[in-house]
């Protein structure tokens, strides 16, 4: 479960307590946490997410606490440049200034239904922060068809694109997917895990698994599969690996991981352009065998950190490069 419906969770659980959101909606210079990031917070003081690394979250839970007595929405900016940081008092020094508004919610915000249903559904959410306005009144968030009107051309609003989650399809339930699948599940993505053995196959090994299923390698052809969705076959047997290759190669996910040597991933592909599967080369470019990035480690663990780490490279649009042989700031 990812932090934003660990949130929907919460108000879901309460949709009559009264609490307060958090969220980070403009930053300038470097910040922990990116715009979108939120915090809610009950009025006993508990919170689910965050906004920061932790250096603000104690203040921002106190105007929270505020928001929620008085109902009047709070802007609260944050200068965390190297001189006002000291001044201010955390010495994080995370050269930047940060912007959050902390808004009371009502009874069952009509977006909490509308993204949960998207979610459900995978499909995309569009939301709005009014964070700056000449009636304060009108500030928090909205579903964006639902802003209010007759808004002032100086009104300050964040355009919020909720996408769904990754969800990661593991194919093959051996050992060395456990932590693969533990792993993606800390991260919030989605995991379901397939695999031919109804021994391997089971919900006790993967307990927190999205599902998990017992099916011959044929059978996968007609998994569900968004734009949100990789795969990882990693049945250890080559037969099932070729099935498994043929039934989501010429499907459009954009990642196929392949565990194995580079070696045996072109004699499978040799092996399904024998069987009359016509290789494009976007296909070769979504496979990606061997699976992972070259971290250096051997232990199940560690293979599965070098291909998740891959996966997020290829989403995010990162080069996997250290950060500091880099001359631009972290975020863009």
């Amino acid at each position: 479960m990812n932090e934003l419906q660990a949130i929907l969770h919460q108000l879901e659980q309460e949709p009559d307590a009264p609490q307060a959101l958090a969220t980070l909606v403009h930053v300038q210079g470097s910040s922990y946490r990116r715009v979108g990031a939120r915090l809610l917070v009950n009025a006993e003081g508990q919170w689910v997410g965050s906004i920061s690394g932790g250096c603000l979250e104690s203040d921002v839970m106190a105007r929270a606490l505020e928001v929620i007595a008085d109902g009047e929405a709070q802007l609260a900016v944050y200068d965390t440049t190297d001189e006002n940081d000291l001044v201010w008092g955390t010495g994080t020094g995370c050269n930047g200034v940060v912007s959050i508004l902390i808004e009371r919610l009502p009874t069952n915000p009509a977006w909490v239904k509308t993204l949960r249903e998207n979610l459900t559904a995978r499909k995309i959410s569009a939301l709005s922060v009014v964070w700056k306005a000449k009636d304060i009144k009108i500030l928090g968030t909205y579903e964006s068809q639902a802003l209010p009107k007759n808004m002032s051309s100086d009104t300050k609003i964040l355009a919020d694109e909720v996408l769904p989650p990754t969800r990661i399809l593991i194919f093959g339930a051996g050992d060395d997917a456990q932590p693969l699948a533990k792993m993606a599940q800390e991260l919030g993505w989605g995991v379901e895990v397939f695999d031919a053995r109804p021994g391997y196959a089971t919900k006790a090994r993967f307990p927190g698994a999205d599902k998990v299923t017992a099916t011959l390698p044929e059978n996968v052809a007609n998994v569900f599969i968004d734009q949100w969705t990789v795969a990882v076959v990693m049945s250890h047997r080559y037969r099932d690996d070729v099935e498994l290759v043929k039934a989501l190669l010429p499907r459009e996910l954009r990642y196929v991981g392949l565990l194995g040597p580079k070696v045996r991933s072109e004699r499978i592909l040799n092996d399904l352009e024998k069987q009359g599967l016509k290789i494009t080369e976007k296909m070769r470019e979504r496979l990606h065998g061997p699976v992972g990035l070259d971290l250096g480690g051997q232990t199940p663990e560690a293979v599965a950190l070098s291909v998740l780490a891959e996966i997020q490279t290829i989403f995010s649009g990162g080069d996997a490069r250290p950060l500091r042989t880099k001359n631009r700031p972290i975020h863009t």
